[in-house]
């Protein structure tokens, strides 16, 4: 089911919430959703104290030079893949030093997807250290906008229960 601009809104408050009041900070690494969660969780004002920025790395170059992505760990597994979510997070917290990253790369669709790798899925991996990255694989239905809205409220979701346990 499609999460409606509600529900983003929600998620985003809430984990805006999360990060000020543990005086965190939020980096994102996003691929299919293009910068969704970076403009859900900026939508509201004052975001900037918790809100580092985002990086759209939508090429397999960008994963590399902005995230220090392993070429051969996108050779190995393609962008689509565990190793890659969890090498944007480190590059993502390296390069800015926020306490948090939350990284996305998936087949939104129509085209694009294979037999292993069908529209819709989503890897996505969230950490505030590589040792504390957690990584996760969704399969979304739907057309392209609804893939990546449940790719950008699963996101924020993914977030907001890390910090939780934290």
């Amino acid at each position: 089911m499609p999460a409606s601009d509600h529900e983003l809104e929600q998620a985003g408050s809430l984990l805006g919430e999360k990060l000020l009041a543990g005086n965190l900070t939020l980096i994102t690494a996003e691929s299919c959703t293009g910068g969704w969660v970076a403009k859900v969780m900026t939508d509201k004002a004052g975001s900037s104290a918790y809100v580092v920025g985002g990086l759209v790395t939508y090429s397999n170059e960008a994963k590399q030079k902005l995230l220090g992505v392993a070429g051969s760990t996108l050779d190995a597994h393609g962008a689509v893949s565990e190793p890659v979510v969890r090498e944007m997070v480190a590059g993502a917290l390296a390069t800015t030093g926020a306490s948090v990253a939350v990284a996305i790369s998936g087949v939104a669709g129509p085209g694009g997807g294979s037999e292993e790798k069908p529209v819709g899925t989503v890897w996505l991996a969230w950490g505030s250290s590589v040792e504390s990255t957690e990584a996760v694989v969704q399969h979304f239905s739907g057309d392209r906008d609804q893939v990546r809205r449940q790719a950008v409220l699963f996101a924020l979701k993914g977030v907001i229960g890390y910090l939780e346990k934290a």
